[in-house]
Order: C-alpha cells, then structure tokens, then sequence
C-alpha cells in the first residue's frame, strides 16, 4: 500500500487548487498544498474510516501513479447507520493548461490571477442511500478524482475502500450471482435456512466463514450497520472478529454458545435480541429457540477472517408458526396425576374437569420449586395463587360445570406438582397435615453423638419415619434446593432409615413429639427428614432439619 500523494504531478495539485477558488498568493497556496497533503488524499489498499457531521460535506481526493497507465480501480462506500449522498467527480486538466504548467511558474501565477478555471470538473458517479455500493472505472494520471460525502440526517460514520490493484485478490469477500437467503423450513420455534456459496468460499476455505444474524426489527445491509444499530440500543458490541471465533471478553448482557463448532453470540437488551452466529463454511442452518408466531430477520454475512471484510446477502425475514393450543388433559375424579411444568419457557399446562356434584376438593403438593396456580370455572378465576407446600381448595358450584386448572413454575428452574380433585370429602387422599411441617432441634440436647428433633402431629393417628443422611458443608444449598417433596421413604436408601412410629393426640396443643438420634459422629452435619404418611398411603415429606454435633463434649 502506498499513499498516492507522493506521486501527485504538480500540474494536477493546481488544478485542485485553482477548482476550489484558491488565489495566487504564496502563503495560502502553501496552506492549501499542506491541507491537501494531511487530510484530503484517500489511501490506496486501505479501508479507511470516514466520520460525517450532520449537513456538512467531506471530500477525499484520489490520483494515479505519475505515468502510470490507465487502470481500472474500484471504490466500496459502507454507510454505517442512516443513508448518506455520496458522489464522484473528476477533474481534468486542459491540454493548454498542462502546457503552460510544464513551462514554469511565471505562466501559472498568470492563469490564477486571470481567475480562469483550466480544469473541467464532472461528475461520473453519484448515489443516496444506506446500500453498499461499488463504482468501478478507469482511472488516468492526467485526472484528479473527488469523492464527496454528506449526512442530512445525523452525525454518522461510513468506511471507504479504495484500490487500483486487481491482481492481488479482493478485501472484501465475494458474493454469487444469487446472493439471496432462501427459506427452506419454518416451524414453531425454528427456521431453516439456505444460501448459495461464495466464490471467496470456494477458493479460500480456510479464512472465509459464515455469520448469521437474527434478529425481530429489520434487516441490516452491512455487518458495519448491524454493529452501529445494536450499539445505539444500549448493548456493547465486540469488535468484528469475534465473528470469526476469536476470543475476547464478553459484556455483561452477553451470552456466548459454542458447540459443534458454531459460535452464537446473544446480545440482550431493553430493545430485544440480536443473535450472532457463526458456522464455518456450511451454507444451511436451521435457527433454534426462537418465538412462536414471531417474525424474524435474517442476514447473512461473508466474513474474510483475515481482514475483518465482509459481504452481506441479501437480507430476508419469516414468520415462526403459531403456537398450537395447549393439549387439555382430563382429571378424573379421585386420581393423582404429578405434572412437570418447564420453568424456561414459562408456559402454562392444563387440566380440566367437569363436576359430578355441586362440591369439589383441588388439592396440589409442589414437589420441586414453586408453583403458580390458577383455576377457573365456566370460565371465570375462583381461585389464584402461589403455592410451595401442600394446599386445598374446596369450591361450590353446579353439576356439569367445568373448571379449568393452569399450572406454571415461578423459577427459571424446573418445577413439580401433584394434583388431585374429588367430590369425596369424607375420603381424603393426601393425610390430615400439622399447623406447620417445620423440624425443631434442641441445640442445648446436641451432644458429640447425638441430635434431639421435635415436630407436630395431628389428631388423626398416622405413621411418621425419620431418616438421616450425612453431609458436608458445601452440600447443604444443593442438598435442600433439590428436595423432591413428593417422593416417599421408598426413595432413600436402608441405610438412612432411624425409625418409623405412629402417633396422634386429640389435644393439638400436646400434639408434639420427640426422638433423640443417637450413634452419630462428633462435628459432623447431618439432613434429617420426617415423612408423614396417612391412611391412603400417601407421604407428605417435612421440610429438611439440618443440624451440626458437636465437636466436643
């Protein structure tokens, strides 16, 4: 790469001079040739970055080689934000100018005095818009070209890239004949796509890949948009090689994916998601996780991993297919049914039954995490909360009407509970429950070897077991987050089981009992858990006791 200034033929730097309406005298000649030579020569085999300012226009100049044949160059404008005006002009020098100019001084100096204009200035090439867009001409080293920039909407950037070598390859990858994005697939949550590939592809595998990117508001037609777009939404964007599979720090309200050999990059904001994704050199790739019923825009860029250039496709959109409706699953009237619900895509899941009599029992146990409940009848809510235990609810209404029940997690975890409904109050499934389902250790009856726990009973004899489960200290925040409330003493291992006793007192003031667990080890943290289980055989656990002996006695 050269800058072309140094071989700018005197002759042409008059003609720049005297096109601008400059005078003769000495010191501004010299003024203009040192603003010339600093800040209006475009360089030759170098994308250059060029900063506008609202309604103010910028001009860059370009000239051959002096003796240089004529050549074919090519100049890439990338608006970076709004659409701009650009424009190319020549000036080219008369004949009888050139003369005198190759004469002397005292001939110029007369020319600029008579403020005669011996350059005729065209323009050969002008356009207004946000596109990419990529003049090619033939250039000559008796001609001085002006390339001229404007923003009539706001302060933007845009970057320039100009060459007058052919033979050395391209910056900038190439597109195909087609460079359309076909749709080859839609579904709920995913959309196939197709393009065809680049010639750069073909012919440099190994520094070219592909970049995707998804996002809900418009198409972008330059990689350079795309980055100033999602910039202004609040989100900080990496540079553009970590398109290619580059490291580097993420900002916070980024997520990066990588597996398989694909690089997604979500970035998150108040404006919505914007997807990068990067697969190599394979031209399909079907999109995942996206939205139901939503509309997508989809570009696709070209990326040369060794200069950073890229070429966009052209851009184009679908819509994901509508959500089907939720499968109703029928309750039956005394069954338990237990129901998954996925606390990531937060959606609700259905049951639905219709009344044998005018009274009616929901009951629901949350297994794991907490559950949102909702209940309707004939198609008005009865009934709306959340729910972490074990929780009744007894509604009055006609024959036949129908109540519908939606579930859904209130984490971004997964969530479990068990549901029954029943007109047979006199039958109940799940055992008659306590004032509170807490464990109460006595640290004064801790010893090196044993542990003293009390809880409450009811009024209705029923069979408690008591089981114990060593564990370390780092273990406790899993141990209990990962509780499933719902499985019975059958889930644990012989090896944990203390006792199982019955008891009841129809005094619910007295109704309280103690055991003291003895055999354990000094310092040492033990889980305790109490199952309490009723005349249908169902258990209802007890929120887990964990207690530390002591180190010494």
């Amino acid at each position: 790469m050269s800058w072309v200034w140094f071989y700018l033929p005197l002759h042409l730097l008059m003609a720049v001079c005297l096109c601008h309406s400059i005078r003769a005298p000495t010191t501004s000649f010299k003024s203009d040739l040192f603003n010339f030579y600093h800040s209006l020569i475009l360089a030759d085999g170098k994308e250059t970055t060029v900063h506008l300012l609202k309604d103010i226009p910028k001009r860059y100049y370009f000239v051959l080689e002096e003796g240089r044949a004529p050549a074919p160059f090519t100049i890439t404008v990338t608006p970076c934000d709004v659409p701009i005006e650009w424009s190319i002009l020549i000036h080219k020098a008369s004949a009888s100018f050139l003369g005198k100019a190759a004469h002397g001084d005292r001939d110029t100096q007369e020319v600029s005095k008579s403020q005669k204009t011996p350059s005729i200035a065209s323009t050969i090439f002008n356009y207004k818009g946000n596109s990419v867009e990529t003049y090619v001409g033939m250039s000559s080293y008796s001609a001085l070209y002006m390339l001229e920039f404007l923003s009539t909407e706001r302060d933007t950037h845009i970057t320039v890239y100009l060459t007058t070598d052919t033979t050395s390859g391209h910056l900038y990858p190439e597109l195909p004949v087609d460079p359309r994005i076909d749709v080859i697939g839609i579904g709920h949550t995913t959309v196939t796509l197709a393009w065809k590939h680049s010639p750069s592809v073909l012919q440099h595998r190994e520094n070219i890949q592909y970049c995707l990117l998804v996002n809900e508001k418009h198409n972008y037609k330059s990689l350079c948009a795309a980055e100033t777009a999602i910039r202004s939404s609040g989100m900080k964007l990496p540079p553009m090689l970590a398109l290619s599979l580059s490291p580097y720090l993420l900002e916070p309200q980024q997520v990066m994916i990588l597996s398989n050999s694909e690089l997604s990059i979500i970035n998150k904001a108040s404006s919505g998601e914007v997807r990068q994704i990067c697969m190599g050199t394979k031209n399909t790739y079907t999109v995942p996780s996206l939205s139901p019923s939503t509309q997508y825009y989809f570009d696709v860029f070209v990326v040369n991993l060794l200069t950073n250039a890229s070429a966009a496709y052209t851009g184009t959109f679908a819509r994901t297919l509508e959500e089907p409706e939720p499968k109703m699953t029928e309750l039956k009237d005394g069954k338990v049914i237990q129901v998954v619900l996925d606390g990531k895509k937060q959606k609700f899941y259905s049951l639905q039954y219709q009344a044998r009599h005018k009274r009616v029992q929901f009951t629901f146990q949350s297994c794991r995490g907490q559950v949102r409940v909702h209940i309707t009848k004939n198609g008005k809510t009865v009934a709306s909360e959340n729910i972490s235990g074990l929780r009744y609810f007894s509604l009055k209404g006609n024959l036949l009407d129908t109540y519908l029940v939606q579930l859904r997690s209130t984490e971004q975890s997964n969530s479990s509970v068990k549901v029954q409904v029943s007109s047979h109050f006199h039958k109940p499934l799940f055992p008659l429950l306590p004032e509170s389902l807490k464990i109460k250790s006595f640290s004064k009856l801790r010893t090196c070897n044993s542990v003293t726990i009390a809880w409450l009973g009811t009024q209705e004899e029923s069979k408690y077991c008591v089981y114990k489960k060593r564990i370390e200290e780092d273990q406790v925040w899993m141990e209990l987050q990962s509780t499933d409330r719902c499985a019975g003493p059958e889930s644990r291992h012989k090896s944990e089981k203390v006792l199982c006793k019955y008891f009841y007192d129809i005094n619910l003031q007295r109704a309280v009992t103690t055991e003291t667990i003895k055999g354990l080890d000094a310092g040492t943290l033990y889980l305790f858990d109490v199952y309490l289980i009723g005349p249908s055989g169902i258990p209802v656990r007890y929120h887990s006791k964990v207690v530390k002996t002591r180190k010494k006695c």
